[in-house]
């Protein structure tokens, strides 16, 4: 049987917090995204477009755009925690979640309902399979034509569609970051065990969502599966060139470049079963938060056109493709570079990030495997995609925050 050749593409977009606030700025965010993509798409073949990390997090600002004035993502997330307070609190005490995950979970069923949309219309339009990025999610279960969320489940998950906006499946981030877990965004671990390789004719696809594609257990997991192709879904959270030190090793400090070799480029070039590997990443300040780092496409280092590497680290085989970063330089003056665009800088190139797609030919052996029986969630999810499933009904976007100014001016009025 003959080897198949795929076109995949990585998408590098930057994000502000504005892109969030309402659905048709989000549907345009993510429209934009694959408009950059169509150059790059391949006639003759499948279309692997691979988006970024958490993409779908900053919904939870969607119907607020009023607290984007008060300058944090802290502080807007406890003003919109306590104008929906009639939603929030509720989920708080009946599923026993923070306030944080209480306030994602508040509007979950909605957000899910547009993340999942937009991305089926998107696949469907481009003709491509879509990993669509990651995004807080919860576990649905089907109970005829209506889908109930999982009380307190929220992970970071990834989503794939085929070019007909059907489902392919799901993957859950299994190690989360400390941004990620009780003292930030407040999200569920995914379990190892339920880790999947998804073979299309995209290639033997596998997820391992940012730190999960530097874990040993995780890589192993997917090369016993079968995985040829490694996808990356990638949101770094600070300066591409401060040193930083990873879990489970904090105090293991290095330049973040240094560390990201770490990842998809090693797994490609020692793993004797996954050929290539996908990471997008996405740059931008949200609010006060930075993100910024190179989106790779890594595989054979006979198919690499010449050595090069990160910033700050060697050239070396195995880029198939790599973004540039701002600037090229001793240490120091890319370290300096990194902070001048982080959020809160006040420099005149704050916010002043590297956006583009990348794209490279992988070649695949023969399909041969079967696909993975499909989860209850899955199942709920290609249910819902299919129109033969619907999320419960809920409160319109405003009425929480009528409610919530109403029981304001009530108790002013008493005292």
């Amino acid at each position: 049987m003959r080897s198949r050749i795929v076109r995949a593409v990585a998408v590098q977009p930057q994000w502000h917090a504005s892109d969030f606030v309402s659905a048709p700025r989000f549907r345009q965010w993510l429209r934009a995204q694959l408009d950059a993509a169509r150059p790059h798409l391949a006639p003759d073949r499948p279309n692997l477009v691979v988006l970024t990390e958490l993409n779908g997090l900053p919904l939870v600002l969607r119907g607020g755009g009023w607290a984007l004035r008060l300058g944090t993502f802290q502080r807007a997330a406890l003003a919109l925690f306590l104008a929906r307070l009639p939603r929030t609190l509720p989920l708080m005490l009946r599923e026993r979640v923070s306030p944080v995950r209480a306030l994602q979970l508040a509007g979950i069923d909605e957000n899910t309902a547009l993340y999942l949309d937009t991305c089926r219309a998107l696949a469907r339009e481009y003709g491509v399979y879509l990993c669509c990025g990651s995004a807080p999610m919860p576990r649905y279960e089907r109970s005829g034509t209506g889908l109930r969320r999982v009380p307190g489940v929220l992970t970071n998950q990834t989503v794939l569609l085929d070019p007909q906006g059907d489902l392919i499946g799901t993957a859950d981030k299994v190690h989360l970051t400390p941004d990620e877990e009780a003292g930030g965004v407040d999200l569920s671990p995914g379990r190892l065990d339920e880790l999947r390789v998804f073979p299309t004719p995209a290639g033997d696809l596998g997820v391992a969502i940012s730190l999960d594609a530097f874990r040993a257990d995780v890589i192993g997991r997917l090369e016993a599966q079968g995985c040829t192709v490694l996808l990356q879904p990638d949101a770094n959270g600070s300066p591409w060139t401060a040193r930083e030190g990873l879990p489970p090793d904090p105090d293991d400090v290095r330049d973040q470049p240094v560390a990201w070799l770490e990842s998809s480029w090693q797994v490609t070039a020692t793993s004797p079963q996954i050929r290539y590997a996908v990471n997008p990443m996405v740059v931008g300040n949200l609010l006060d938060l930075t993100f910024d780092g190179q989106s790779a496409i890594t595989g054979p280092a006979e198919e690499a056109p010449a050595p090069r590497s990160y910033v700050m680290t060697e050239p070396r085989p195995g880029f198939l493709a790599l973004a540039p970063w701002v600037g090229d330089g001793p240490h120091e003056r890319l370290r300096t570079l990194g902070t001048q665009r982080a959020a809160g800088s006040g420099h005149p190139d704050e916010n002043a990030y590297h956006t583009g797609v990348l794209s490279a030919d992988l070649t695949l052996p023969p399909l041969t495997r079967p696909a993975p029986p499909a989860t209850p969630h899955e199942e709920s999810l290609r249910a819902l995609l299919r129109g033969e499933a619907h999320l419960p009904r809920s409160w319109p976007a405003w009425l929480p925050l009528g409610l919530g100014a109403a029981a304001l001016l009530l108790w002013r009025h008493r005292r």
